[in-house]
C-alpha cells in the first residue's frame, strides 16, 4: 500500500486507520472545515467513508476500490472525499449511521454516505464490490448534476428526521415514576426470555459479550436470590472463558464469536471489551468465589498490560484480527506445530484444548478451547491437580514463546479517553475485589496519565497520540471517566479523585445538558456542531453515556448531598422506564440504576487509622448497592458524607447510613455487615 510515495492529506493525521489510507490515490480529506468548505465553494457532493482499524470489510473495500486508480479518478472528479475513523469521531458516525437507518438500510462498516454540499445526507450504504461501487459513483454524480433540487429536498427530510426529539422517536412521552418490585422482576423476566440456555449468552450467533447485561443479572440475583439467573450467569461466564473467544494461551477476549458456541472468534481484541470483562469477572468472583473467574481477571489484565499499555500509562485501542494476511493466524496452531513445540506432551495438551489433525479453523489450524473443569480433566486422565496445573502453565509459556516470534497483528495505538476509563475502572474493580497492589499501581498510572494528557483546565479531550490530544471530549468520555474516578476514590480514599469526578459532572451539566428532554447531548455545546446533535439512550456493548451519567448523579448525590443530582438521576430514569420494561437487553445499565433505586443505596463511611484495611475486609463481600468513603485523618475532607464522622476513642469506626440516617457506629467489619444485611430485609420503597 505504501509503495506509491504520493500521499494525500491523511498523512498528517494520527489515527492508524486514517494513516492506512494516506497512500490511496483517492484525494482523501479528514473530517473538518477544509473539506466542508471546499464542497460548499465548488457545490460538490461529499462522500463520507467511515470505518475503523480492526474492521475486516473496511480493509477489503480499501484494497478493491480505494487503492484502484481508475476508481479513485471517478471519486476525485465528482466528490469531496472524506475518510473518518469512527472511533475518533463517534459523533460523525452516529449522525450518518442514523441517516442510513432512516433510508431503510441496514447499518454496518464500512459506512459510505453521500451528502450534498451542506453535509446533509441523501444516499448511503455499507460495503460495495468494486464494479458496483464504480457504477454507483457515476450514477450519484449524474443524479447530483441533473436532479440536485430533488436530492436536496430528500436531504432536508433526512435532517428533519435526525433532529427529531429522541424520546418522542421511541414513544417515550410519558414519565413512569413508579419503582416497584414487580416491575423489577418483569425486567429480569423479559431479559431471561432471550437466554440461550444451552450455551449461555443471549440469542443465537453471532455472540457478543455484553457486560452490562450480566452486571445487571448479578444485581438481580443478589436482590431476588433467583437460582435460574445465577445458573445462567455461571453458564455464560464459563462458556465464554472456556471458548475460543477467550485467548486460552495469552489471556484477553476477542470482539465476538461468529457461532453460537463462543468457539470461532472474530479475532480482533478491543480495549473496551477487555476493560469491562475484567470488571464483570471480578464482580462475579466477588459474588460467587468461582476460581475460574479469578484466573480470567488476572490473565486478562496481564494481556492488556503486556500488549495494550503505552510506556506513558495510556492504553491503546485494539489489535487487528489479521496477521500475515490471515485472520487468527497469530493465535492458532496446526497439530504438527503443537507436536514440534510440546513433544511427548502434545497428545494430553491436544486433549485438554481440543486440537486435532484436521483442525477446527481454516488451513488445518486449531482454535484452542476447553469444555470441562481442571478437576474433572485431572480425574478423567488420572492426574494430580498440582501436576496438571503445572503442565498447563508450562504449555502456555512454551506457546507464548513461539507467538513472540510470529508476525504480530496490527496495533491501533491511539489512546481514547472513554475506553481508557473503562479499563481504569476494570483495574480499580479488580483491586477492589482482589487487593492486588499491582492492579492499583496500573490504575493510578493510567489515572494520572489521563489527567496529564487528556484533560485541560475543566474539559476533556477524546483522543491522544504522538504527544497530542486534538478532539474535544464526548459525553461518554466524561461519563465513563467520572464513574472510573469514583471507583478509584473508593479504593484509595484519596479525595482528589472524587472531587475530579464532581468537577467533570458539573462541566457536563453546564455544557451537555438538554433542559427540554432532561437528558444529555452526546456533544459539547462549545464544539463545532454537526447537522444534528444526538443523544445516546441505548446500552450497547458499551453502556450509553446517558445511563452512565444518570448512575453517576445517583452516586454523587450520596457523597455530596446535592439534591438536584438525585432529582435529575430519577427524572432521567423515569423517562426511559416504559421502554426498559419491554427491552431490557438494550437498556441493561438503566436496569442496574433501577436496582440502585429499588432499595436505598448504603452509604458507608470509614474513619480512623485503619480505614483502608477495614474497606478491604468489607469488599471481600458482594455489596453491589453501596458507596464507600473513608479517611485515616480527622481533618476536613470536602466530602459531606464524611463530615461529623469521627473515629470513636481513636479506633477505626464504620458508619452505615441510608437516606441521611445512620446506624449505630461500629468497630468491626462483621458488625457493619450485620447492619447491611438487616437493612436489606427492610420493606422496599413503592416509588421514586
Amino acid at each position: 500500500m505504501a509503495g506509491d510515495t504520493k500521499t494525500n492529506r491523511l498523512i498528517h493525521e494520527s489515527s492508524p486507520y486514517l494513516l492506512q489510507h494516506a497512500y490511496n490515490p483517492v484525494d482523501w480529506y479528514p473530517w473538518g472545515e477544509e473539506a466542508l468548505q471546499k464542497a460548499r465553494q465548488e457545490e460538490k457532493s461529499i462522500l463520507v467513508s467511515i470505518g475503523y482499524a480492526a474492521c475486516h470489510w473496511c480493509h477489503v473495500m480499501e484494497h478493491q476500490s480505494f487503492e484502484q486508480k481508475s476508481i479513485a479518478e471517478v471519486m476525485n472528479k465528482h466528490f469531496v472525499c472524506i475518510k473518518v475513523d469512527r472511533e475518533e469521531r463517534p459523533d460523525v458516525d452516529a449522525v450518518y449511521m442514523d441517516a442510513l437507518h432512516a433510508m431503510g438500510l441496514q447499518g454496518g462498516w464500512p459506512l459510505n454516505v453521500f451528502l450534498n454540499s451542506e453535509a446533509k445526507p441523501f444516499y448511503g450504504g455499507t460495503y460495495f464490490p468494486p464494479q458496483q461501487w464504480k457504477a454507483l459513483l457515476h450514477s450519484i454524480a449524474q443524479a447530483y448534476e441533473k436532479n440536485r433540487s430533488e436530492l436536496n429536498e430528500s436531504a432536508e427530510q433526512f435532517v428533519q428526521h435526525l433532529n427529531r426529539n429522541e424520546l418522542e422517536k421511541h414513544g417515550l412521552q410519558q414519565q413512569n415514576h413508579h419503582i416497584r418490585e414487580e416491575d423489577f422482576k418483569l425486567i429480569g423476566h423479559n431479559l431471561s426470555k432471550q437466554f440461550d440456555r444451552k450455551k449461555g449468552g443471549l440469542g443465537d450467533a453471532p455472540k457478543f459479550p455484553m457486560p452490562s447485561n450480566y452486571l445487571f443479572l448479578l444485581r438481580y440475583h443478589h436482590h431476588t436470590s433467583d437460582q435460574t439467573i445465577l445458573n445462567h450467569l455461571h453458564l455464560t461466564l464459563r462458556e465464554m472463558a472456556y471458548g475460543g473467544i477467550y485467548d486460552q494461551i495469552g489471556g484477553g477476549f476477542a470482539r465476538y464469536s461468529v457461532d453460537a458456541d463462543w468457539l470461532v472468534p472474530h479475532f480482533e481484541k478491543m480495549l473496551y471489551d477487555n476493560g469491562q470483562l475484567i470488571s464483570l469477572y471480578a464482580e462475579a468472583y466477588q459474588a460467587t468465589r468461582e476460581p475460574l473467574y479469578h484466573d480470567v481477571v488476572y490473565e486478562t489484565i496481564n494481556f492488556v498490560e503486556r500488549e495494550l499499555m503505552s510506556p506513558e500509562g495510556g492504553f491503546y485501542s485494539s489489535l487487528d484480527a489479521d496477521s500475515e494476511g490471515e485472520e487468527g493466524k497469530f493465535y492458532t496452531f496446526t497439530k504438527d506445530e503443537l507436536h514440534e513445540i510440546l513433544g511427548d506432551e502434545e497428545p494430553i495438551f491436544s486433549k485438554y484444548y481440543h486440537a486435532s489433525a484436521s483442525g477446527n479453523f481454516e488451513h488445518g489450524r486449531n482454535i484452542l478451547y476447553r469444555r470441562i473443569t481442571d478437576e474433572k480433566f485431572a480425574r478423567e486422565n488420572e492426574l494430580e491437580m498440582d501436576v496438571l496445573e503445572e503442565m498447563v502453565q508450562t504449555w502456555k509459556q512454551k506457546l507464548m514463546d513461539v507467538r513472540a516470534n510470529r508476525i504480530r497483528p496490527g496495533l491501533d495505538d491511539k489512546v481514547l479517553t472513554s475506553w481508557n476509563a473503562l479499563m481504569l475502572k476494570g483495574l480499580a474493580d479488580a483491586y477492589y475485589v482482589f487487593g492486588n497492589k499491582h492492579f492499583m499501581e496500573l490504575a493510578l498510572k493510567n489515572a494520572h496519565f489521563i489527567l496529564e494528557h487528556l484533560k485541560k483546565e475543566d474539559k476533556l479531550y477524546h483522543n491522544y497520540k504522538n504527544g497530542k490530544a486534538t478532539i474535544d471530549g464526548f459525553l461518554d468520555d466524561y461519563a465513563l471517566l467520572i464513574r472510573a474516578f469514583m471507583r478509584v476514590y473508593e479504593v484509595t480514599f484519596d479525595k482528589k479523585w472524587l472531587l475530579e469526578a464532581k468537577h467533570l459532572t458539573d462541566y457536563t451539566l453546564e455544557n451537555f445538558f438538554d433542559e427540554t428532554e432532561k437528558l444529555f447531548f452526546y456533544t459539547d455545546k462549545n464544539t463545532a456542531q454537526l447537522i444534528a446533535r444526538k443523544k445516546e439512550l441505548f446500552d450497547n456493548v458499551i453502556p450509553s453515556s446517558n445511563s452512565v451519567m444518570a448512575t453517576n448523579l445517583h452516586m454523587l448525590h450520596l457523597y455530596f448531598d446535592e439534591e438536584h443530582y438525585a432529582a435529575l438521576s430519577t427524572e432521567m430514569l423515569t423517562r426511559v422506564k416504559d421502554l426498559l420494561l419491554k427491552e431490557p437487553s438494550h437498556l441493561s445499565n438503566w436496569a442496574s440504576l433501577y436496582f440502585h433505586k429499588l432499595t436505598p443505596t448504603a452509604e458507608i463511611a470509614i474513619v480512623g487509622p485503619e480505614a483502608p484495611e477495614m474497606r478491604a475486609e468489607l469488599t471481600s463481600f458482594y455489596l453491589p448497592n453501596t458507596i464507600m468513603a473513608g479517611t485515616t485523618t480527622p481533618e476536613s475532607n470536602n466530602i459531606p458524607l464524611l463530615e461529623h464522622r469521627v473515629a470513636i476513642n481513636g479506633k477505626t469506626t464504620v458508619y452505615v447510613c441510608y437516606n441521611r440516617t445512620c446506624q449505630f457506629p461500629v468497630h468491626t467489619a462483621a458488625e457493619a455487615l450485620k447492619q447491611l444485611k438487616e437493612a436489606e430485609q427492610q420493606p422496599k420503597f413503592p416509588s421514586l
